[in-house]
């Protein structure tokens, strides 16, 4: 197998003709195909310059699917799609709340089937690396910790805490025996060359002063200690103890990256943000294909090995899975959009690189490196491998201007911004600047519109007063702890005398959680929200509807929009009110916030489950009157579906406000259409819906939703989505480094200043 790649390579790196080249690729691969046995174990190990796999070293591809973020039946084309781009590795995070709902009771099913996942890897021949974590963060709620850990006695979260580590060491083993059992290690002849254990813990190391070190320390000892066979990482975390590898996140690891904390461990990239998560409220943030191909090509001259692209198909998050104001749909703009289909140029453009990058891999991988200066903002990387191979990356740094440089008694033009990568250090055979992959764009068709009021039914949930409550406290009680991550809603109810001489009360309400919703005496008195960015907000209404002399119920409902996924001693945030008062025109206020208040979980309709369609009936529908003043109310509406049509399919929702849709029982996810960017429009309208949610025979439908402040369910249509034909794209576009739009949007503003 060496042999081959070596002769493959050697016809192309020396100019040899395109066609001889792929006919060795066909012949080389019909070869590993005949040859080939699954069952038999590899020996996966490293050394300074690159994983070694069956004692031959490998310059990997990877990138990121998320299984619980699409479904099984998605699962083969992604894949598939992935390998035809180039990609040689699939990438993974382990979402512990999802498997371990409650202690000791796991659920691997539908989109959790994990096992399943790999073996599909397996199935179309390319390698897996699990992160395991189990702290994933990922903009997945709670970070992917199950919530029941909070109320474990003296826990605290990622640190030398002995009740966190025995739990997580117990989720840990049981992942990776489940691996062992299936035989899915790469050292079992499975998929797997690579395990993490932990995620960007060096974040907040510090946060945990001496208990920070010691846990890295202990993470890196149980994880080693459980025997998979294959290396185990750590990104982001350059203190990663032997023989634990140190890898880099962010999107300018070729600039970035300290290096390896050990010339016997290889340079590995682990999450080269393709773009970044979107929040409720967000624009989303393009990053061109260009951009990314120089980063990558940059990272390989600066001899990485190893480069995963997160995400290369971000997904869905379902039901209520997206972190704090993260939105449904998560990286949309990877070169696989969430639906699947192919981004063009991005996808194109990458596999090109990709294709340039393993056509040379052997003298990369085993050649001698020397860089050099070729200008001011010009440099050279060569490998030599002895007087057989020789590659060349020429960088220009300049943003701007076009560079004309010499290398090996010839000249160059160096258009802005990018990398030639030369194969016999004499003929590009790649630029990443230069494009020749042809855009497309891709079309929504309405295929169905919900606009008669006839098929449309509705429930109004029930806003309950202090008398409902089974629950009283006289403090503000603590959302996330009252809730339980089971639902997003907790219902603050307070009973408050009013004076005649209280005159133009106003309500007053302070909250560390996402949304509230005011009612006095079931009306509903106004709305607020705070934002990703702002934590806490203030709600305020003169004009709400108080009786003089007597007791007036005021119901609040405090909203989270997912959890909270990042940052030191996550055990201890807090959501919800904090303040509630009745202030009065002459100064006076009276404060509700130590006073008696009732509270209750969760709504109505969630509880009883109306939105599968064996709960129906318990509850009274009626004919939808449809109302945009008409918060708090259920919709629900059948539909059909052409069988045999495979095109993408997603609700638009642009016409509603804010709350969740089901299909069939299914939660497509949070919508929030009223939150505008600040350029006045939803940062979502489309919200996925997969085939495999909807009935085999395409008929009879059920699509519910729970409507928070009033949206017109006649506006919702049912899209296809597809893909244009391609049209022209541009040649050699000089991409400036985002470096000010990263410090503004990725990871809270934290990562990417800590990157820099």
């Amino acid at each position: 197998m060496f042999m081959m790649k070596q002769m493959m390579q050697y016809f192309y790196c020396n100019s040899w003709s395109w066609y001889y080249y792929w006919w060795w690729v066909v012949v080389a691969t019909a070869v590993l195909e005949a040859g080939g046995d699954s069952s038999s174990s590899r020996n996966v190990t490293y050394d300074g310059r690159s994983l070694i796999i069956d004692g031959q070293r490998e310059l990997l591809l990877s990138g990121s699917i998320h299984y619980p973020r699409s479904t099984p039946q998605m699962w083969p084309y992604l894949i598939g799609k992935a390998k035809e781009g180039g990609v040689d590795v699939i990438q993974t995070y382990v979402f512990w709340n999802v498997h371990e709902p409650q202690p000791g009771q796991y659920d691997f099913s539908g989109r959790n089937d994990l096992v399943k996942f790999i073996k599909e890897i397996q199935a179309q021949g390319l390698f897996a690396c699990l992160r395991i974590g189990p702290f994933i963060e990922s903009e997945w709620t709670y970070g992917g910790l199950p919530f029941w850990l909070h109320d474990i006695p003296g826990i605290i979260y990622r640190s030398d805490n002995e009740p966190f580590k025995f739990f997580m060491q117990n989720f840990t083993t049981k992942i990776v025996n489940m691996m062992k059992s299936e035989g899915l290690y790469a050292s079992q002849g499975g998929p797997i060359i690579l395990s993490q254990i932990e995620n960007e813990y060096q974040n907040i190391e510090a946060a945990f002063h001496e208990k920070g070190p010691s846990y890295v320390r202990w993470a890196a000892r149980m994880a080693v200690g459980l025997q998979t066979g294959v290396p185990w990482i750590m990104c982001k975390q350059s203190d990663a103890p032997d023989p634990v590898i140190n890898t880099c996140n962010g999107m300018r690891c070729g600039e970035t990256f300290a290096g390896p904390n050990s010339p016997n461990k290889p340079s590995m990239w682990t999450e080269n943000w393709t773009s970044f998560y979107q929040v409720f409220g967000g624009s989303p943030y393009i990053r061109s294909a260009q951009d990314i191909a120089f980063h990558v090509a940059l990272f390989i001259a600066k001899k990485g090995s190893y480069v995963n692209y997160y995400m290369y198909h971000g997904g869905t998050n379902f039901g209520r899975s997206g972190a704090a104001y993260v939105m449904t749909s998560y990286y949309d703009q990877a070169p696989l959009d969430e639906y699947g289909l192919i981004r063009q140029p991005k996808w194109g453009h990458l596999k090109q690189l990709h294709a340039a990058i393993k056509s040379c891999s052997v003298t990369l991988l085993h050649g001698v490196h020397t860089n050099f200066s070729l200008g001011q903002l010009q440099e050279a990387h060569v490998f030599q491998d002895g007087s057989e191979g020789c590659v060349a990356f020429l960088v220009n740094n300049d943003p701007r201007k076009n560079a004309t440089v010499q290398f090996q008694n010839a000249s160059f033009e160096l258009v802005p911004k990018s990398i030639s990568i030369l194969a016999d250090c004499r003929d590009i055979i790649f630029n990443t600047a230069t494009v020749k992959t042809k855009y497309n764009f891709r079309r929504t068709t309405p295929s169905q519109m919900f606009n008669s009021s006839e098929r449309w039914e509705e429930f109004k949930d029930v806003i309950p007063s202090i008398f409902d409550t089974s629950i009283k406290s006289n403090t503000l009680l603590e959302h996330m702890n009252m809730t339980k991550d089971t639902t997003d809603y907790l219902w603050y109810t307070f009973r408050y005398l009013q004076n005649s001489n209280c005159t133009e009360p106003l309500l007053h309400i302070e909250s560390r959680g996402h949304v509230v919703h005011t009612f006095a005496n079931d009306m509903y008195s106004g709305s607020a929200h705070g934002s990703h960015d702002v934590k806490g907000f203030t709600f305020e209404n003169s004009s709400i509807l108080l009786n003089n002399d007597i007791n007036n119920n005021i119901s609040v409902l405090s909203v989270m929009v997912g959890l909270p996924d990042s940052g030191a001693y996550l055990e201890s945030r807090f959501a919800g009110l904090t303040n509630v008062e009745i202030r009065c025109s002459d100064g006076f206020s009276y404060n509700l916030t130590n006073h008696d208040s009732g509270y209750q979980v969760g709504m109505l309709g969630e509880k009883l489950q109306i939105y599968n369609e064996q709960n129906l009936s318990n509850v009274d529908w009626i004919k939808a009157t449809i109302s945009t003043n008409q918060p708090l109310t259920w919709y629900k509406a059948i539909f059909d579906v052409v069988v045999g049509d495979e095109l993408p399919l997603a609700l638009n929702l642009s016409s509603m406000g804010k709350g969740e849709a089901w299909v069939n029982g299914q939660s497509i996810g949070r919508y929030w259409v009223s939150f505008h960017t600040s350029k006045g429009a939803p940062s979502q309208t489309l919200y996925h819906v997969p085939r495999s949610f909807l009935k085999p025979s395409g008929g009879g439908n059920l699509l519910v939703l729970f409507e928070e402040i009033g949206g017109d369910p006649l506006g919702i249509s049912l899209n296809t989505i597809s893909v244009d034909p391609p049209i022209a794209g541009p040649v050699s576009v000089p991409v400036p480094v985002p470096v000010q739009e990263e410090m503004d949007h990725h990871r809270q503003n934290l990562m990417l200043l800590m990157e820099l």
